[in-house]
């Protein structure tokens, strides 16, 4: 019996039903929740910028906040709870980069390595210019290679990520490798590809048995089942005339078994999933004493490896500030190098992360030694690496935070 709870004599389904309500009370009661951040996060549910949302802030071995606001179904009054399933979309990204890092920490792969050497088939890829493209999986994991984007009914058709390979062969080249940064889902579903191709195991088996299970991620997965869709959330979209929250359906493409398990932006997840991912950053590849990363892995993955003078982000056009010079791209997350108005004024240089397009932001400030998961699911922020959900968030908790 948890501390504090008063025994109840009772006795059938009810004694078990009133035993459950009083342990999911007392574990929501010790959760702990930073002053202000439910607050702000129930003024943008309010401003019907979101129908609820779950915020969590960690440390690499505490959590330090956690809390629920408004609905995960407005129509149903469904409230947002801790363990609300999200689709988080691009923030699958960093995880597929992880996989590919811990393959090399093992000696099974080099990211300096061509990709042809993984997937033959590259070996044949032409430039714009006519020239054999020699493709990188640096260049694949940090949005740098030019590769074409896989399209129409055959890529909507494919039932596994070798399905995929010839139709990103097919598709003309965008520039050539390295000359520019330009943000493209095939490279890192190729980097999947390679995972497979690599390890012998599907993607989705291998993040299950190596990341997700290890961690105690027992709600991340590309295939939701029965327990995941009961728990999970329902997207909305803003109407631009009225200002309401209107439902939207799940995007088709991910979710289903017969689609690939893809690394571009496949996974579901939980905020608390996703902080003990974070939590293994936070600790530079290790969690509760598993090494899951080595240091220099860790360093691929959380510094630019993108060069000092190429723009890179979300932030590189007039609405947003062009910004494009204060992001670097690591393998599979983008970092921030200097600090600007807005959305990342609260975190330190050297913070990294990825968003996701339905609002899911994660990320990780190694100077400060936290990281802030922001659990949304709305479908058209015109950017949600810029929404004031997020920005709200980070700057409530960092003040918080704040030594006083």
């Amino acid at each position: 019996m948890l501390a504090g709870m008063i025994p109840v004599r009772t006795a059938g389904p009810l004694a078990s039903l009133f035993a459950s309500l009083l342990l999911v009370s007392a574990v929501r009661a010790e959760s702990p929740k930073l002053p202000g951040v439910g607050a702000a996060l129930q003024q943008q549910v309010d401003r019907n910028e979101v129908a609820g949302a779950v915020t969590m802030v960690v440390s690499k071995d505490r959590v330090l906040h956690l809390e629920t606001t408004g609905l995960a179904d407005v129509a149903a009054r469904k409230p947002m709870q801790a363990d609300t399933v999200f689709w988080i979309a691009s923030m699958t990204k960093p995880i597929t980069a992880t996989a590919v890092l811990m393959l090399q920490d093992e000696g099974k792969l080099n990211v300096h390595d061509p990709v042809a050497k993984y997937l033959p088939e590259f070996a044949n890829l032409k430039t714009p210019s006519g020239q054999p493209a020699n493709l990188t999986l640096i260049q694949i994991l940090t949005h740098t290679s030019g590769l074409g984007e896989a399209g129409g009914p055959a890529a909507r058709e494919a039932k596994t990520l070798a399905d995929l390979v010839p139709l990103w062969l097919a598709a003309p080249m965008q520039f050539e490798p390295g000359s520019r940064w330009s943000y493209c889902q095939s490279g890192i579903n190729a980097a999947g590809r390679i995972v497979e191709v690599v390890s012998g195991m599907s993607f989705d088996a291998f993040l299950q048995k190596r990341l997700f299970q290890p961690l105690g991620m027992k709600s991340t997965t590309f295939y939701p089942g029965t327990s995941e869709r009961a728990r999970q959330v329902t997207a909305y979209a803003k109407n631009p005339t009225t200002g309401s929250l209107e439902a939207v359906p799940p995007r088709p493409e991910f979710g289903p078994r017969n689609r690939p398990p893809q690394g571009n932006g496949g996974l579901y997840s939980t905020a608390e999933d996703y902080g003990r991912f974070c939590q293994m950053l936070l600790g530079g590849g290790r969690f509760q004493g598993v090494r899951y990363l080595s240091e220099a892995s860790m360093k691929l993955l959380s510094t630019p490896q993108t060069p000092e003078t190429l723009p890179t982000g979300f932030f590189q056009n007039d609405t947003y500030g062009r910004h494009g010079l204060n992001y670097g791209w690591g393998l599979g997350t983008c970092v921030l190098k200097t600090p600007h108005e807005g959305v990342p004024a609260m975190l330190s240089p050297g913070t990294f992360g990825h968003g996701g397009a339905w609002g899911t932001q994660a990320w990780v400030d190694p100077v400060k030694g936290v990281a802030y998961v922001l659990m949304v699911q709305r479908s058209n922020f015109p950017n949600s690496d810029a929404s004031d959900v997020r920005r709200t968030f980070q700057q409530a908790a960092a003040k918080a935070l704040a030594p006083r």
